[in-house]
């Protein structure tokens, strides 16, 4: 099998549909071999901020000398960006051979009448099953959706659980209060694995201390409000915290919150085995690269981008924008799925902008793609300097034009129209 014909297998999964729960992945791999409980993890949820936790675990651990697993979901620029080892992607021969050993797993356990694994607990098996044949010390863990019944949530020898910014987002699947998504996302946690979190509404933080109670599991709470902050620009943000300068290059004081968890979970690891002093924190965090949340592409005008696509990361891009654009004109391209709550996030975020553009985004689940006049509907709500545009260069044309050179423009929500958007800001330049 190569690499075609795996991408193609996985592909061909969906058509035998899927059962909600972990019985799929969990027969999978038992039938693999478990590959996952030869491996230590870090095991990270949350509504917002997993991503950047994970990048600056992986590039601390890395920096230390360790050989890290990372698995990231969703990814911006290519489908192998999902499985790396120390910030290189599975190549395509290890994905292939790793699929030449599921694929026939997997058309067992159909010709059996056993429920198929989904494309992501197909890819996340795949993961283990590479993480291990490479022999990785760790690895950094994101969860797709929610925790206690998420894909991931098969493994065994969790070491950190972290649970980032906990918002209401997937309450179809996870709860109708902030409340009841921290305790399912919570779910992650293992028998002696230590909860590592950060700054949470006073509901959410109460409810994380009584699921670690209930289970037994000691619980870490890194402060932001102890953090000093030296600079904060767009290119790079220096602080102290508890001792530690640390000068991280993402954007936004909700950057400053991922850092002090990330830096807690690090600092943490040398009571399980690991050895990772504060210097390597600090060059690790300061080469940390974790793009699409509030990424500068250009200037002349700025164009940035972000992967806002629930109410609290919206409130941290308005923020953000506040922060570094006071009082400048914003044009603005929006892409989402219906199955956000695109209502709300338009009524916070429309108001500031002086014209919108509005795209669809890519996906392969086309039920959740939202018509960009059904969202340029909402948003003439909140705004009437709406238009829909059939295709994402258009939108960067028309956006750089709206813009001159003293705009800027701010392109956000579902982070799949991310890589694609980058491509055409770029090529959009070159072509003057």
């Amino acid at each position: 099998m190569n690499y075609t014909e795996a991408r193609a297998c996985i592909q061909e999964s969906q058509r035998f549909g899927h059962e909600m729960g972990l019985k799929a992945i969990t027969i999978l791999l038992d039938r693999m071999g478990n590959p996952q409980d030869d491996l230590k993890f870090i095991h990270i949820a949350g509504t917002n901020g997993k991503g950047s936790v994970n990048a600056h675990l992986a590039s601390v651990l890395k920096e230390a000398g360790y050989r890290v697993g990372r698995f990231v979901s969703p990814t911006l620029y290519g489908y192998r960006e999902r499985i790396q080892i120390n910030d290189e992607w599975i190549p395509r021969e290890d994905f292939a051979e790793g699929m030449t050993v599921l694929w026939p797993i997997l058309e067992g356990m159909v010709k059996e009448g056993l429920p198929c694994p989904s494309p992501f607990e197909i890819e996340t098996a795949l993961s283990f099953w590479y993480f291990k044949q490479k022999g990785c010390d760790i690895v950094a863990l994101e969860c797709g959706l929610g925790g206690e019944t998420d894909a991931t949530n098969v493994i065994r020898n969790t070491v950190i659980a972290i649970l980032t910014a906990v918002g209401m987002d997937h309450m179809e699947f996870l709860g109708d209060t902030p409340e009841k998504i921290a305790r399912t996302k919570a779910g992650i946690l293992k028998p002696g694995a230590v909860m590592v979190t950060g700054r949470q509404k006073a509901g959410v933080i109460e409810e994380i201390r009584r699921v670690c109670r209930e289970k037994g599991n000691a619980l870490i709470i890194g402060n932001p409000d102890e953090v000093q902050v030296l600079s904060s620009t767009l290119e790079e943000q220096t602080f102290v915290y508890r001792n530690l300068k640390v000068t991280i290059h993402l954007a936004g004081a909700h950057q400053i919150d991922n850092a002090v968890i990330a830096i807690e979970a690090l600092r943490e690891l040398n009571h399980h085995g690991f050895v990772i002093s504060d210097d390597h924190i600090a060059a690790g965090m300061a080469k940390t690269v974790w793009n699409g949340r509030f990424t500068r592409l250009t200037k002349n005008p700025d164009f940035l981008v972000d992967g806002a696509h629930n109410p609290d990361a919206a409130a941290r891009l308005k923020d953000a924008i506040q922060q570094y654009y006071p009082g400048r004109r914003l044009i603005f391209i929006i892409g989402m799925y219906k199955d956000k709550q695109v209502h709300t996030l338009m009524e916070m975020m429309a108001p500031m902008a002086e014209q919108i553009f509005t795209i669809e985004t890519s996906s392969n689940d086309y039920d959740r793609v939202l018509p960009k006049e059904k969202l340029a509907e909402v948003i003439r709500k909140f705004n009437p300097a709406v238009s829909p545009c059939d295709t994402i260069n258009i939108a960067v044309d028309k956006a750089r034009q709206c813009a001159g050179t003293d705009g800027v423009i701010v392109a956000f929500g579902s982070l799949s129209f991310i890589g694609e958007l980058t491509e055409a800001a770029a090529a959009n330049i070159k072509e003057e």
